[in-house]
């Protein structure tokens, strides 16, 4: 038996067939999370099997078609196939775990994430669903030899099983498009989960698109930015302080009438809170450059060329401008023409090691030395005034309980892992609410060493996060998904303001009316416009129209 087994795999295979059983296997080993997806969409057998075979047919077909280009009677195809597999075990663990998506956004926000998020999302069953998908196909395939052939004889056998696979794919669309049509207009994020080759389409899309578009340009929009009338007479410079928060969601604010008081801080010291403000993106990569364009959502993102945005113009009227990054990803761009710091450059040791995990620090860090940081811009740009940003760990996943000190974990139990499987809801929320529990104190802090400074300098803040996060909704984790298929709780984002330090005055801001304005519908587009109004900055680009804060100024 062992024997004919062996004697078996050692015949030699034509590539083709081997492309054909690893098609089949694909189908079966690694689109658990599109199998359970259609069974939780169709409720009942009689249809969810419907949508199973006919969807079935298409991801076989697109695998095939995939498949058929590597089919060559050549050692190294093995390897290429052996990636393959790993890449759909990753896939389907992600998938599975944290219900994303690997559409194009998705994509690009994975290659440019760093090794301290990459860590909080490895684990054992990473490990165990890279196996169980890889090593039944990979070990056979290792002792399979291939049938030789020339190379012409295998681009028209590929060819013809390229076409074989297009032809299966139009008998699934004519035979199903009762089924399918409405199928995937309504869930579009089926399309991405077809494995592994929507996940070869996204990378191929964010690797070989660049090569096929023209450079990006980076067209100025400073010309014409100056300092307003304000400058001319000041005692005090101003002083703004803009957070950018990180995956906070709106509604697990108790400012926003979330039932958990996870705001005290915040709440003692008088801020704004607006409760209807949405971001530009669902993943940090879209959000944030969007958030400090002039250009608003719709048109950033059919943009052909770069822009300036917010920091530069602010920096070209005669301000001095910092960015304190404590997110390893970085800025996105953002401050890529201003003075930027990272929060943890400078620490002593002890404190280091009490606010930081390697590279990966608790927000505390990004008040650490701020006298020190601020003293170091050039003093002519100082005595104008400063724009400080600080670009928040905030609460990103999926290791939450990373993100808050014991002093701040007020909810308990909570979720300890990055496995969020194996914690109940109530243990998930805890851990997350924990984490907006340590911003509210965070900015608490900040807003007290603003106070402080109010002797020099007309002070603010402004807090807005760039995205939110989804807890479980839907059977969906995390965030990323494509903004028209994403739940409002990806979008629906906090925006803090404190203006008691100084800014009110002097921008003749009527806190009471701005009070009003609480439940007005705002988005990131909004921000450009609000932080040059704060600052009286004129510039071409800024909207009156779109500076949510206008209205109350100048006694309205």
């Amino acid at each position: 038996g062992d024997r004919g087994w062996r004697a078996w795999l050692r015949r030699p295979r034509s590539p083709r067939t081997v492309v054909v059983w690893l098609s089949v296997y694909l189908l079966v080993a690694a689109n658990w999370a599109l199998w359970l997806q259609l069974i939780k969409l169709g409720e009942v057998p009689a249809v969810y099997w419907r949508s199973i075979g006919a969807v079935a047919l298409l991801v076989l077909a697109a695998n095939l078609a995939l498949l058929s280009v590597t089919a060559w009677s050549r050692g190294w195809v093995k390897w290429l196939w052996v990636a393959l597999l790993l890449v759909a075990g990753l896939v389907q663990h992600y998938m599975l775990a944290y219900s994303v998506v690997m559409d194009p956004t998705m994509l690009a926000n994975t290659v440019q994430t760093d090794w301290q998020e990459t860590r909080d999302l490895l684990g054992w069953r990473l490990a165990f669903m890279m196996l169980v998908v890889t090593l039944p196909a990979a070990l056979p395939m290792a002792r399979i030899r291939l049938a030789r052939f020339t190379w012409w004889g295998q681009l028209w056998r590929n060819a013809l099983l390229f076409l074989v696979a297009l032809v299966l794919a139009g008998v699934a669309l004519l035979t199903s498009s009762r089924e399918l049509a409405p199928l995937m207009r309504n869930n579009p994020q089926l399309r991405y989960m077809m494995n592994p080759v929507s996940s070869v389409y996204s990378m191929a899309l964010v690797k070989l698109r660049p090569l096929f578009t023209r450079p990006r340009r980076l067209i100025a929009i400073t010309a014409g930015s100056t300092l307003g009338a304000s400058y001319a007479a000041q005692i005090k410079p101003p002083l703004l302080l803009l957070v950018v928060g990180e995956t906070a969601r709106a509604d697990h604010f108790a400012l926003n009438g979330y039932g958990r008081d996870t705001t005290p801080e915040l709440a003692r010291r008088r801020v704004l809170s607006w409760r209807n403000v949405r971001s530009c993106g669902t993943n940090t990569l879209a959000s944030v450059p969007c958030m400090f364009s002039p250009l608003g959502k719709q048109a950033f993102e059919s943009r052909d060329d770069d822009y300036e945005n917010l920091l530069d113009v602010a920096q070209a009227a005669g301000l001095a401008v910092l960015w304190i990054e404590n997110q390893a990803g970085g800025c996105k761009g953002v401050c890529a023409r201003v003075p930027t710091q990272l929060a943890w450059d400078g620490l002593t040791p002890a404190l280091k090691s009490e606010l930081c995990e390697g590279d990966e620090c608790l927000d505390d860090v990004l008040l650490q030395n701020l006298d020190q940081r601020l003293a170091a811009l050039p003093a002519e740009r100082r005595a104008r005034g400063v724009l400080l940003v600080m670009h928040q760990m905030g609460s990103h996943g999926p290791a939450y309980y990373k993100r808050s000190p014991p002093a701040a974990k007020v909810f308990r139990p909570e979720c300890g892992t990055n496995v969020l499987a194996d914690c109940t809801q109530d243990q998930l929320i805890n851990a997350y609410d924990n984490s907006i529990v340590y911003t509210d104190r965070f900015l608490g802090l900040a807003i007290d060493w603003l106070k402080d400074r109010s002797t020099d300098f007309d002070t603010g803040l402004l807090y807005l996060s760039d995205h939110g996060e989804s807890l479980g909704e839907f059977g969906l984790f995390l965030h990323g998904l494509p903004y028209s298929m994403a739940p409002d709780v990806q979008k629906h984002v906090p925006m803090v303001a404190w203006f008691l330090g100084g800014i009110a005055e002097r921008r003749r801001l009527s806190l009471e009316c701005l009070g009003r304005t609480l439940d007005a519908p705002l988005t990131h587009d909004n921000l450009y416009h609000e932080v040059l109004g704060l600052l009286d900055v004129k510039t071409p680009t800024y909207k009156p129209e779109l500076d949510a804060f206008a209205s109350c100024r100048d006694g309205n």
